[in-house]
């Protein structure tokens, strides 16, 4: 009977050390599991690493282009506004001149001019949502008016003085947009076309040179003191 008891009690006390193990182990494996939720909250906080990275490279060019977007597209719209009105002054001067090298000149406008506003400064209109001028501005239509009504010498005194005076304004505002604009596409137009400006000043200067037509106004004053 005794050692019956004995047993029985050696029994108990190893199911209650088991017990009381599992008890310990149990409690424990939160803290000891890799995977367990304590480490959830840290993998959110990679996400917005990525989302101030991507937005702000883009987001402060944007607002302080804004302005000249606008500069862009004023330049654009006057470019092809005056390109057409070189062409239309070049097509009446191949009609109206009785000299070879102002009739030279004026049909190298027409070509020239045309394919800058076809190959280069329609397509960047079209980027820069720009409409297409309907034709020369108001100054340029009252030039075109006023050399309807001439002919012979004075005709080409008054075209060669314009398109000095035109080549000269272009080639400034086409040198200062290149220097400005931060837009590839328009530089690139705005570069080349201050180049094509500047060998057309170049041709004119001396066309000018070959009529003795005064290109600077003086002319005009000491006639008007007559």
């Amino acid at each position: 009977m005794k050692t019956s008891h004995i047993s029985r009690t050696r029994s108990t006390g190893r199911i209650f050390l088991c017990s009381a193990t599992l008890l310990l182990t149990s409690a424990a494996a939160p803290a000891q599991s890799p995977g367990g939720a304590p480490q959830q909250p840290n993998m959110p906080s990679q996400q917005p690493q990525a989302s101030p990275s991507m937005g702000s490279p883009e987001s402060s060019p944007g607002t302080a282009s804004t302005g000249q977007n606008f500069s862009d597209q004023a330049f654009v719209a006057k470019a092809l506004a005056g390109g057409d009105a070189e062409v239309q002054l070049g097509q009446l001067a191949e009609q109206k001149s009785q000299s070879d090298d102002v009739k030279q000149f004026a049909q190298k406008m027409v070509s020239d001019h045309t394919q800058m506003g076809d190959k280069w400064f329609k397509p960047v209109a079209k980027q820069l949502g720009v409409s297409e001028p309907k034709g020369p501005d108001k100054k340029e239509k009252k030039l075109i008016a006023k050399l309807e009504t001439l002919s012979g010498p004075q005709f080409d005194t008054k075209y060669i003085q314009a398109m000095v005076k035109d080549h000269k304004e272009d080639l400034k505002n086409f040198t200062e947009e290149a220097q400005a604009t931060q837009d590839p596409n328009v530089k690139q137009v705005a570069q080349q076309g201050a180049n094509i400006i500047q060998q057309h000043l170049q041709l004119i200067e001396q066309v000018a040179k070959n009529h003795n037509v005064d290109v600077d106004g003086k002319s005009k004053e000491v006639s008007s003191t007559k």
